[in-house]
């Protein structure tokens, strides 16, 4: 079935698929490149270093240089690629200065291995430490119609013109539930789910939502909701 989410993704014209060392771990990369290599021109791969996975819900930042170095490496095989499109830091390492992780991700884009670089889960603090070591071209925070804590990110994203991308926009499906959301939901003949990814949208042009999903029905209704259209009124009730 993830084979089959990830050809009808493509066949739907995703073409941006985020995915993460961590995620399985290994699992996810090598899956991607069974299902899609050789890749789609248009497609846009993009991974994460810098957290280890030892366990169901067992999440561990490991931001050492050696670290990233060796799953770069690793990430750059499951992905049967020569550069990784977006490499990003997938957690700042509270025993790691933030910017000896970036700058060995520096090393690794100007040795030929990465062409883009992103980061996840920082605060706007963090986000200007990042900026200050390299471009950073995307932000990947937790954010959905109930999490707006990364706001003020969004707006450095805003003004700097990087690319924002909201990891759990459906709050792990909390949000298919809202009941701010049912009766929107009602009057477009739509979920609770594409009205919260519609909004999301809707908020800023650097907005791109990144729901995960596990089967083909689930991921045709996320990506239907990128044509539904909220009025001015929708949105100010939802603000």
């Amino acid at each position: 079935e993830a084979l089959r989410v990830l050809r009808r993704a493509v066949d739907l014209g995703v073409n941006f698929i985020d995915t993460a060392a961590a995620y399985g771990p290994e699992v996810s990369e090598r899956l991607i490149a069974e299902a899609l290599h050789p890749y789609p021109d248009d497609l846009i791969v993009a991974t994460k270093t810098g957290l280890q996975r030892s366990g169901p819900n067992a999440w561990h930042p490991d931001g050492r240089p050696e670290t990233i170095r060796r799953e770069c490496e690793l990430s750059l095989k499951l992905l049967r690629v020569d550069t990784i499109d977006l490499y990003q830091l997938h957690r700042p390492d509270p025993g790691v200065p933030l910017e000896d992780s970036l700058g060995t991700i520096v090393e690794l884009r100007d040795e030929g291995k990465v062409r883009l670089i992103g980061v996840s889960n920082v605060n706007a603090a963090e986000l200007r430490r990042a900026q200050a070591v390299t471009e950073i071209v995307s932000v990947q925070n937790r954010a959905s119609f109930g999490d707006r804590s990364s706001d003020d990110v969004l707006a450095i994203c805003e003004a700097d013109g990087i690319a924002f991308l909201p990891w759990a926009p459906l709050d792990g499906g909390d949000l298919t539930r809202a009941r701010h959301l049912e009766a929107i939901a009602a009057a477009h003949d739509a979920t609770t789910g594409q009205v919260a990814i519609a909004w999301l949208l809707a908020r800023s042009p650097m907005m791109l939502p990144i729901p995960g999903t596990s089967s083909v029905a689930h991921l045709e209704e996320n990506v239907a909701a990128a044509a539904l259209q909220l009025s001015a009124e929708e949105i100010a009730q939802l603000a």
